[in-house]
């Protein structure tokens, strides 16, 4: 049975709104204002959200717009005004309303949009993170402020963050929406027709992941691309895990593509700086999860979240997203404790880095050393997932655990069933 969440300050709308819809055969659950629509979401999705705008302590465009951001709108929300704009429906629908209603409420109008709605839940995919919903400290914000400046310029950006930072995401908050978005998951069209490339992307943008990783006829593809892209309407947004100046210097990266690229630097903070947002995002990484029934119904408990917080993140947002997923896949009860997360936490790679590698030492000591260190750090950034790290180091998964077991390294354990 579909479930439906009412929410309006007054009594007799409630009441008449959960007699109609009930007979119709949905469930219904009522809310007289934001508060306990906003506890009621916090323990369970509903499928649709009638919510009125005028209520006494918190307006429903502000309610929508928490959801919005903190990654809770995975539901279709239908506002309701006796007082209603085209403004304000516009707003809405803005921020991420499937529809309008204006009070008095037709019948007919309210089954068939309440119908739609549903129907259309049905196809929606899970939204996409996006920047507003990677924290909300200070760091963030001022971050997020950043971006704004840029958001409407057409010249390059180059996205700079340690390897697994949040950087699609931030590439998507600079994207308008409704024009093409191209995202290729390799690069070898930039050597062979870059100019494809930019024809998918025409009044859109085309993002590069990484582009610190591009071989020199790649780079030459996206040199021409840049000299191109004026025509196409589009904007290119990359991402760079390695500092291209380096590059150039060492003479491993093109010093004009990075002159052409490099117009607007933004560095992407990494996790560590910003842990207190740590405990709200593996939460809402938790519940995406369990929303999208690709793990059973978990919570974070208290000592967990301290402990997630209390991490470095070598393998910074995406290896988040890691050990969540491992935490809600293999926790023996339904709250997660803290203990689990200690038990799957990478534990050495956050302390060690390539600056604490022995030197005074024979040179097989000093490899097999700095193999230990890069071994963990892929290990921690896939979040114990060996086929992942077998992809990203390059190696057959029987020679990675034959390299790690020849240098004592253990993967996280996971409780026994």
């Amino acid at each position: 049975m579909q479930q439906i969440l009412v929410v309006d300050d007054e009594v007799g709308i409630r009441e008449l709104l959960s007699e109609i819809l009930s007979e119709e055969g949905y469930q219904v659950r009522l809310a007289q204002n934001a508060a306990e629509a906003r506890a009621f979401r916090g323990r369970t999705r509903p499928d649709l959200v009638l919510l009125d705008i005028w209520m006494p302590d918190t307006d429903g465009i502000t309610l929508l717009k928490e959801w919005a951001s903190s990654g809770m709108l995975t539901m279709p929300v239908v506002m309701m005004s006796g007082h209603g704009t085209i403004d304000t429906a516009v707003q809405a629908t803005r921020i991420g309303a499937y529809d309008f209603l204006e009070k008095p409420i037709a019948l007919q109008k309210l089954l068939a949009t309440v119908g739609r709605a549903l129907k259309h839940a049905g196809e929606q995919a899970q939204p996409a993170w996006s920047i507003a919903t990677l924290g909300r400290s200070r760091l963030m914000l001022e971050f997020k402020q950043r971006l704004e400046r840029i958001a409407g310029l057409r010249t390059p950006v180059l996205l700079v963050g340690e390897p697994g930072c949040a950087t699609e995401q931030c590439a998507r908050f600079l994207h308008v929406r409704n024009t093409p978005w191209v995202a290729p998951d390799n690069y070898a069209q930039l050597a062979e027709a870059p100019l494809d490339l930019l024809t998918q992307a025409r009044d859109g943008m085309l993002f590069l992941y990484d582009i610190a990783a591009l071989n020199r006829l790649e780079q030459k593809g996206l040199a021409l691309l840049l000299g191109k892209v004026a025509r196409y309407n589009a904007r290119v947004v990359c991402g760079a895990t390695r500092d291209l100046a380096e590059l150039v210097a060492t003479g491993a990266y093109d010093a004009r593509l990075y002159a052409d690229v490099a117009g607007t630097v933004i560095r992407i903070p990494g996790l560590r700086e910003h842990k207190e947002d740590v405990p709200e995002l593996a939460s809402v990484i938790l519940m995406r999860l369990v929303e999208a029934k690709e793990v059973p119904s978990r919570e974070l408990s208290t000592a967990a979240l301290n402990a997630l917080r209390n991490y470095e993140w070598p393998g910074d947002f995406a290896q988040l997203q890691n050990v969540v997923r491992t935490l809600a896949q293999t926790a023996l009860t339904e709250q997660i404790t803290g203990d689990e997360v200690e038990r799957t936490l990478p534990r050495t790679a956050a302390r060690n880095s390539p600056s604490d590698l022995p030197l005074d030492v024979p040179l097989r000591n000093a490899r097999d050393a700095f193999e230990r260190v890069y071994f963990e750090y892929h290990i921690a950034k896939e979040g114990g997932n060996i086929s992942r790290v077998a992809d990203s180091v390059g190696l057959e998964r029987t020679h990675l655990y034959r390299k790690l077991k020849q240098l004592g390294i253990r993967l996280p354990r996971k409780p026994e069933e």
